[in-house]
């Protein structure tokens, strides 16, 4: 009897554990290119709407790095133009895949002096940010950019130069 309960107590655990497995294998058929393009998509929207908000209220933005930001060393006024550039340019190119891997350093160097200097208690969501820059910047920003492209585009005309 106690063998039955036991065999009828694991089929349950037999199909759910199929069930995991099948379901991971549909996962892993999500291509990669998909994740890095959405990747890239949310963490440069996120720099840029900061950067758009900068522009469209300039005069709120100089007294924010006048009285809250504060970052040592920077003009309140050239801090502003400097993190505006940023986010108004390098999530440009992250949406475009264009120079991708380049355009997360300068990013990552502004969140460094986010995390630094400005918002220390936000570390969570700093890390976040940097995992999916560094990310990108180790693995590339994937088939779906201008940078996969080029790439194509080189190597399909060095192949031609050599033969």
């Amino acid at each position: 009897m106690m063998t039955v309960m036991n065999h009828s107590n694991r089929q349950p655990i037999r199909l759910l554990g199929d069930w995991f497995i099948v379901a991971r294998g549909w996962l892993e058929r999500l291509p990669l290119s998909l994740i890095q393009l959405a990747m890239r998509i949310a963490i440069g929207a996120v720099f840029f709407k900061s950067g758009l908000l900068k522009i469209n209220s300039w005069e709120f933005a100089i007294k924010l790095f006048e009285e809250e930001y504060k970052v040592p060393l920077l003009d309140p006024v050239l801090a502003a133009r400097l993190a505006t550039f940023n986010e108004l340019t390098f999530p440009m190119l992250l949406f475009l895949g264009l120079a991708a891997r380049l355009a997360t350093l300068p990013l990552l160097g502004l969140l460094a002096v986010i995390q630094t200097f400005i918002y220390p208690q936000a570390w969570t969501e700093h890390l976040l940010w940097a995992s999916i820059l560094i990310f990108l910047l180790s693995r590339g920003p994937g088939s779906l950019s201008v940078d996969f492209l080029v790439e194509q585009l080189c190597s399909k005309g060095g192949k031609r130069q050599q033969g």
